[in-house]
């Protein structure tokens, strides 16, 4: 087996992702990286991601714990430099099993290996300054303190109030587990109690979600497609948040055969749980499909309704923006799960608030009035529509909340039947919910259901 320098190896996953590079997705490199290299430890799998996703994660943070120490500002350094000066800044803030002096050592040879010899007195110079005065650091705002650039931290802060903003900026911050749904009422007792014995003798763990019965966080294992049942279907990965989306379109209550189409579908998860609530009411014909633009992300869909045994379930390639008159009005559900700016991911896609800027924003917005427009023709009249985006801002989900009503003359179904008591509010009896990271149990998302109403034939 081929030895490795994990450090090395982050750094040059930084860079695939930093703008000056490739501007890679950071979930996509730390998944190719970590199934090429399966064969190391946990413990130094452990330390590749944590290494990565944290100096990422917080490099507006260490940046500016840099700048203290350097006369050379973060900004006009040379990528590799800035990018190993981070790195070794993480490590003596926030990895406590790593000596400071190690963090220092290992930058330093870094440099070296990286071509840049006549930096390493600069490199070792900075961080032995940061290590030093770590404890007295202090931070001047918001966006420093939670490496969250000005301009997302000013948005939140006009939208939700200077509170609210702390909480969503920490809960971003926080450890995030992985959330799995169990499919299998008839044996999801044997099927928990599998995984949990699996996890256990790894040293893992899985505790029960507060809001759903059947959805579970799992903390630090491996690779969860390992876990029994999964290749069987027994569970499948998804957030709670996307899970709540699907709870929201009341489909346990339905008795008549349905036909749901999901216009952006990938990866597949609410298609699965549409499909799995109408089994559970007993719908003998019922129809799912589930499409997206991206072939790639087609087969993957295809993969999962194979592995999970959903027959009525079909993926198929189709551009959301454009119309297909053979479905038009058909569809009993529509679920528009939207294109958006990602602000409510940010804490497992790290790389998300780099990229956004305010002009993409005003551009997807502009994308999910089309892809609006075009799913409600496919609308039986008294069908509902799911609408919901995996983001938080008012611009794309309470403003298209309001045009759906008052352009595309849909009317808003309370959500307060359908969700957990827990989550009602004022904005669930109007049909809406806004998820928030650190005030809610969830990645940030937006949820609303409407009706299409049903004409007079008098």
């Amino acid at each position: 087996m081929q030895e490795i320098n994990s450090r090395l190896l982050v750094l040059e996953m930084l860079l695939a992702v930093s703008k000056e590079e490739q501007g890679a997705y950071s979930h996509v490199v730390v998944r190719d990286v970590l199934d090429k290299y399966s064969y190391l430890s946990r413990q130094e799998k452990g330390f590749i991601k944590r290494l990565f996703e944290g100096t990422l994660e917080r490099a507006i943070e260490l940046d500016y714990c840099m700048d203290c120490f350097s006369k050379t500002p973060s900004r006009k350094m040379k990528p590799v430099i800035r990018t190993i000066l981070r790195m070794g800044v993480y490590q003596i803030l926030y990895m406590d099993s790593v000596p400071d002096s190690a963090a220092c050592n290992e930058a330093v040879k870094l440099a070296q290996k990286k071509g840049f010899s006549t930096l390493k007195g600069f490199v070792n110079g900075v961080l032995r300054s940061v290590a030093r005065n770590k404890t007295s650091i202090t931070y001047p705002d918001l966006s420093v303190a939670y490496s969250m650039p000005e301009w997302i931290v000013s948005l939140w802060q006009e939208q939700l109030g200077r509170e609210q903003t702390k909480r969503l900026l920490a809960g971003l911050l926080s450890e995030h587990s992985v959330t799995v749904r169990f499919r299998r009422p008839a044996t999801m007792a044997e099927d928990i109690a599998a995984v949990r014995c699996a996890l256990e003798k790894q040293g893992g763990t899985m505790e029960a979600h507060p809001y759903l019965t059947y959805a579970y966080r799992i903390y630090k294992t491996d690779d969860i497609t390992l876990l029994p049942g999964y290749e069987e279907g027994a569970f499948v990965i998804q957030d709670v948040s996307s899970m709540l989306a699907v709870e929201a379109l009341g489909l346990r209550d339905v008795t008549a055969p349905l036909r749901v189409l999901d216009v952006c579908a990938a990866p597949g998860g609410k298609s699965m749980l549409a499909a799995d609530l109408l089994e559970a009411a007993g719908i003998a014909e019922y129809t799912v499909t589930a499409r997206d633009i991206s072939d790639s992300k087609v087969c993957m869909m295809e993969e999962n309704f194979k592995r999970c045994r959903l027959p009525r379930v079909s993926a198929e390639g189709w551009d959301a923006t454009q119309p297909d008159l053979t479905l038009a009005g058909k569809a009993d559900i529509v679920i528009a799960d939207v294109p958006c700016s990602g602000l409510g991911v940010i804490g497992k896609k790290r790389d998300i608030k780099y990229k956004v800027t305010p002009e993409s924003m005003v551009q997807v917005a502009e994308l999910q009035e089309r892809i609006l427009r075009t799913a409600v023709t496919y609308l039986k009249e008294g069908g509902r529509l799911l609408f919901s985006t995996c983001t938080i801002n008012r611009e794309e989900n309470e403003n298209h909340f309001e045009w759906i009503k008052d352009e595309l003359k849909l009317t808003p179904v309370s959500l307060n039947d359908m969700l957990p008591e827990c989550l009602h509010s004022e904005t669930t009896e109007k049909g809406y919910l806004q998820l928030l990271p650190g005030i809610h149990d969830t990645d940030g998302f937006f949820i609303s259901v409407f009706t299409k109403a049903i004409t007079s034939r008098e």
